[in-house]
């Protein structure tokens, strides 16, 4: 009998396909990539045609030569490493690895490991596609670039260890940049002003938003601008001037893509998006079912398209039908197109069987897994079914031409929302509005008037990262993850209740990214790098011409910082703090958490403490030096250096200044000066040093 061999990327899914393929077929897993450009050097011949140098990967050895064995008993093999560049890769590595030339070779993808699609796929089989193999290589040689030239300059500069790349620069500087504008951003005042009314007969009160006067709608920005609201409508007649009645559709959402999927896993289950995607390989690659063995139960994790394959979108439609009514079937072509013409190959992220219900699964996942499957499932499902209908009432109710207004909204129809709803949207299920005509009496009862000030844009989480990087076009839904898991490991961001923080570490290395090297940290240069490995991919632009036009430009620019880095010699600053084990001065040290202090007499005196650098002004509360000083994840803020006898802290640098309005410390906003006191709200233009 033939012998053929299969050979996978990861050992989970052996088990899996050697079930749905019977004894003909043997099935090995080369464990990931095979063959890399070696860790010593570049390995990029610059001089002979930008030739990469693929060395074994250390350890790789004897699953080459077990792979070997395999291939010399087989008549035919199979490359099924994962449908996407990365596996298309690292299937041409092993073609050159097990020396396959002239065997009988053939290349099968598969969305979803199941029997029907694992089998389908080899009737399927065809060559390795040299055009996404060398989209993969550019990337390759373009990050290795990068990383091998820049690196360098911040090891001798900062310290040993940091690394610079072609996306997790773009990510912290993108992470910097928000840092700035949040520190920059000057809070505004703003008033809001509801009117309390009794509808006779009805025990509820009834209220009303201001919404301006009859003729425009008008921001309330001051008190003083609130009392004359006020002193208008005294002894005013309330009348409903205005009732509408109508409805709004709600659409349903798009089925999971890489992005969609680590942004609501985020926010629905709290999970990482590292966490997010080791769940979600478990759950493709295949689960123990009880009476079914292993199988996949969700298609590929990696994928930017939202297209659904007919037969998916034929069971969704004939499950939803017998399950919530036909009335519940979403009506034909909803779907959106992808803009990634080579990630469209494959489908959106949905189970792998609509019938294999959340509940049907539950022994055999782990807690995590189940949470993360129910999302997939629900989120598919949804997709699938009809928008929901809302039924709106909308009330004007003026006085002496000033103007308040009253929402309500109702379900009609659930539609979608009936297995997936947005935890944000919430119904306005007023019913004294439904109520209302121009003929309803209204008895004035109060005002309700509240303060507030307008909100800097939110820090960066994980998920709304992952969303700028792909709204941007930087990088690819395979890199998201990565990318953040590296600039966290790094030190150059640390995670605190889910929001992302520069440290000082980051801060220095995005400085000397931006100053040095501008268009690797240029938004739109990546995501034009992007475009053209799409372009690679598709064969429509050669992989070395890419290659031969950055390398130039990135090698004039090393040389230059270089250059320039030299002259800046970065010295120890001596401290004011005497060392009390040998009499010293200390001097500050740069190390992995920022600065400290160390005795120069190291290694005979091994002393070293804390450092804090003090601003020059005094505690408000306790009058000795404010210092700056960062939490234990590395996030910079101001506090007084007797503490914990004294708590005062802020996050904003204070100035040697009291607020003219009301004496509380004044704080450093971007260009002005603010009060302390957010009561306050006094705010003036810093004043600018010139210099003669």
């Amino acid at each position: 009998m033939a012998k053929y061999l299969v050979i996978v990327e990861s050992p989970a899914k052996v088990k899996t396909i050697k079930k749905f393929l019977g004894s003909s077929y043997e099935v090995a897993a080369s464990n990931g990539h095979v063959r890399d450009l070696p860790r010593s050097q570049m390995g990029i011949d610059i001089e002979h045609d930008f030739e990469p140098r693929y060395i074994t990967i250390r350890g790789k050895g004897d699953i080459l030569a077990g792979l070997r064995k395999e291939v010399k008993k087989a008549d035919k093999v199979y490359l099924a490493t994962d449908p996407d560049r990365e596996g298309e890769a690292i299937s041409w590595h092993l073609l050159n690895a097990l020396k396959l030339e002239g065997k009988k070779v053939y290349r099968i993808t598969f969305n979803e490991i199941t029997k029907n699609a694992v089998k389908e796929s080899l009737k399927n089989a065809r060559e390795i596609d040299m055009d996404l193999v060398d989209a993969q290589q550019a990337r390759r040689c373009l990050d290795r670039m990068v990383g091998y030239k820049i690196s360098p300059l911040l090891w001798a500069k900062v310290k040993r260890g940091l690394s610079a790349g072609r996306v997790q620069s773009v990510a912290l500087r993108i992470i910097c940049d928000r840092e700035d504008e949040i520190n920059a951003f000057i809070p505004e005042e703003y008033w809001t002003l509801d009117a309390v009314f009794r509808i006779p007969g009805e025990k509820k009160p009834l209220l009303a938003k201001y919404y301006g006067t009859t003729e425009k709608k008008q921001e309330i920005s001051s008190r003083e601008e609130l009392e004359a609201v006020k002193k208008t409508l005294e002894n005013a007649a309330y009348h409903v001037s205005d009732v509408r009645h109508g409805s709004r559709v709600k659409k349903p959402p798009m089925p999971f893509t890489t992005s969609t999927l680590q942004q609501e896993a985020s926010k629905m289950l709290n999970f990482s998006t590292q966490k997010t995607m080791r769940l979600a390989q478990q759950l493709y690659e295949g689960i123990d079912i009880k009476g079914n063995g292993t199988v996949g139960v969700i298609t590929y994790l990696r994928t930017d398209s939202t297209r659904v394959s007919e037969e998916a979108e034929k069971a969704a439609k004939e499950y939803i039908a017998g399950q919530y009514g036909e009335a519940y079937t979403a009506e034909a072509g909803t779907e959106k197109k992808s803009t990634q013409k080579i990630q469209d190959a494959h489908e959106a992220i949905r189970p792998t069987d609509i019938e294999r219900t959340p509940l049907q699964l539950k022994d055999s996942l782990s807690r995590d897994q189940f949470r993360l499957y129910q999302l997939i499932w629900k989120r598919f499902v949804a997709s699938r079914m009809a928008a929901a209908q809302y039924e709106t009432t909308s009330v004007k109710i003026d006085a002496a031409g000033q103007r308040f207004t009253v929402a309500a909204s109702k379900v009609k129809f659930d539609g979608f929302m009936s297995v997936y709803s947005d935890e944000e949207e919430k119904e306005e299920n007023n019913t004294l509005v439904r109520g209302i005509d121009e003929t309803t009496q209204l008895v004035f009862e109060a005002f309700e008037e509240k303060q507030h000030f307008t909100q800097p844009a939110p820090h960066y989480t994980e998920a709304s990262l992952v969303r700028a990087l792909e709204e941007l076009g930087i990088g690819r839904p395979s890199t998201y993850a990565p990318t953040i898991t590296t600039i966290l490991a790094r030190r150059y961001i640390v995670k605190e209740n889910k929001n992302l923080y520069v440290t000082e570490l980051g801060e220095v290395v995005n400085h000397i990214m931006k100053e040095a090297f501008p268009s690797i940290v240029d938004v739109n240069f990546t995501a034009t790098m992007e475009a053209l490995l799409d372009g690679i991919a598709e064969g429509n632009v050669k992989w070395k011409t890419v290659i031969a036009n950055f390398y130039p430009d990135l090698e004039e620019a090393v040389v230059k910082a270089e250059k320039e880095l030299e002259e800046i010699e970065i010295e120890d600053e001596v401290s004011e703090e005497v060392c009390e084990n040998c009499g010293r001065q200390m001097v500050i040290k740069y190390g992995p958490h920022g600065r400290f202090l160390a005795c120069p007499g190291f290694p005979e005196c091994r002393n070293t403490k804390p450092y804090f650098e003090k601003i020059g002004v005094a505690c408000p509360k306790c009058g000795k030096d404010i210092v700056m000083k960062k939490t234990k994840k590395g996030r910079r803020y101001y506090g007084c250096i007797d503490n914990p006898e004294c708590d005062f802290m802020v996050w904003q640098k204070p100035v040697d200044r009291k607020c003219p309005k009301c004496g509380s410390i004044m704080l450093e906003k971007g260009n002005k000066l603010m009060c302390a006191d957010e009561n306050c709200g006094y705010v003036e233009a810093a004043k600018q040093t010139v210099e003669a």
